[in-house]
């Protein structure tokens, strides 16, 4: 019974088997905080129906996008030479 429980405990089920990373890195926090930052634009200004105020909270998402691509490529990405160690 006990060498069951042990056998058991060992098998790692397939959906769960990749290393925990889950885009914890400087680029991804850095594209969800810009692109926060724009939705709370664009939905301010959706709620006063101003339509300048929502094409600006638009733009701020795209450039978080682009930001949080940029970083990747410099190295600020999950496993980049830049991103440090975040566990």
């Amino acid at each position: 019974m006990a060498n069951n429980v042990a056998q058991s405990a060992q098998v790692i089920d397939p959906m769960h088997a990749e290393p925990i990373g889950h885009g914890n890195s400087v680029a991804a926090w850095t594209l969800v905080g810009i692109s926060l930052l724009g939705f709370l634009v664009g939905t301010i200004g959706f709620t006063l129906a101003n339509t300048p105020v929502v094409l600006v909270g638009i733009v701020v998402v795209i450039a978080g996008f682009v930001a949080g691509w940029v970083m990747k490529k410099l190295g600020y990405g999950v496993g980049g030479p830049k991103s440090g160690s975040g566990h």
